[in-house]
């Protein structure tokens, strides 16, 4: 072990956790007496791209150690807050909260692709940079997951990839219910996305939301289809050909609500527009929407009723929305901090 180093950083969403994660997490190992594992996309919904919660992920990772090296590692869990000095900051806190008084830090990791530029967002850290010779691909991993038509096979088939510890892990949670419905999930997707590889470019869809807020609540769907079927979202949708984004987001209220008002009593409470852009932000790929801020500023709840691609509609109390957290469709959580300020210190 290296005496450089007081303590090691490793950064990852791990899902699942591979053997070049592996090998990522043995290199902070040696490098320090302490590691401290960031779970990033933690506190969210499950959905095909991000099926373990951080604790499943957490108990995956240590399965894989022996005994006496769980003890030197720490796990702590930073949510997705889709900008970029937010997040970096937040997991500077977590980790100096972890290990306070720590001043000599190594961040272990390599820079495989464009995701890896946060790297670069903790220059107070040493970089203890590795080779990416495993180049294993998650993505791909849990295509075998979600296709699988015999799990016990497939979990078999990457045996050269996946650690013996998380494979028994994944063995026992497919049994779980929530993996027919991811796979269901990651069905649709699959199927979206083949039919946009006939696009002579990559589509980037323009979408539309509305946070509509009165009385101390918001108005919020069911989502009624994959993805995000039973995910709680904000009204919103595609733009049409023809549509200003206003209008888009007025006509998806009021087709997803049944919102009991006229669209120019809606447009006349428009308080705030934010571009929500990021571009891991939806599982459908390159998605940019236009989110619309609306202050009814009325005592009463309007009447509402779920319809077109909404199982429910409901008005939720604003003080209960932090925990759901958990239940938001894609980032709608963050768009609704980013207006109501869910998550200020």
């Amino acid at each position: 072990m290296s005496d450089n180093y007081q303590l090691a950083v490793l950064i990852g969403r791990f899902q699942p956790f591979h053997n070049g994660h592996a090998a990522l997490l043995r290199q902070a190992l040696a490098c320090a007496p302490r590691v401290v594992l960031v779970l990033g996309s933690a506190f969210r919904a499950r959905n095909a791209k991000n099926p373990f919660t951080w604790e499943e992920r957490a108990a995956m990772i240590a399965a894989t150690l022996p005994e006496s090296e769980r003890g030197r590692l720490s796990f702590v869990a930073v949510r997705d807050y889709y900008e970029d000095e937010r997040w970096a900051s937040a997991v500077r806190a977590k980790v100096a909260e972890a290990a306070a008084g720590v001043t000599r830090i190594a961040l272990v990791g390599h820079f495989k692709d464009a995701s890896s530029y946060y790297l670069n967002r903790f220059p107070q850290w040493e970089l203890s940079a590795a080779d990416n010779e495993a180049n294993i691909d998650a993505t791909a991993l849990r295509r075998i997951l979600f296709e699988a038509e015999d799990i016990n096979v497939s979990l078999d088939a990457m045996a050269e990839v996946l650690p013996l510890a998380v494979r028994q892990y994944l063995r026992a949670w497919s049994m779980l219910p929530h993996y027919a419905e991811l796979a269901q999930e990651h069905a649709q997707l699959a199927r979206e996305k083949a039919a946009w590889s006939r696009a002579p470019y990559a589509p980037v869809f323009s979408t539309v939301d509305a946070v509509v807020v009165t009385a101390g609540h918001v108005l919020l769907i069911q989502r009624a289809a994959h993805p995000g079927k039973g995910l709680w979202a904000l009204p919103g949708g595609f733009l049409e050909q023809r549509e200003r984004v206003l209008q888009g987001a007025v006509r998806e209220l009021v087709e997803e609500t049944c919102l009991g008002l006229l669209p120019e009593t809606v447009e006349a409470a428009l308080v705030d527009v934010k571009v929500f852009d990021h571009p891991d932000r939806s599982q459908r790929g390159r998605t940019i929407t236009h989110a619309h801020f609306f202050d009814l500023k009325l005592e009463h709840l309007p009447e509402v009723d779920g319809a077109d691609d909404a199982a429910h509609a409901r008005w939720v109390p604003i003080a209960e929305l932090n925990g759901m957290e958990d239940r938001f469709f894609d980032d709608h959580f963050h768009i609704l901090d980013h207006f109501l300020g869910l998550t200020a210190a």
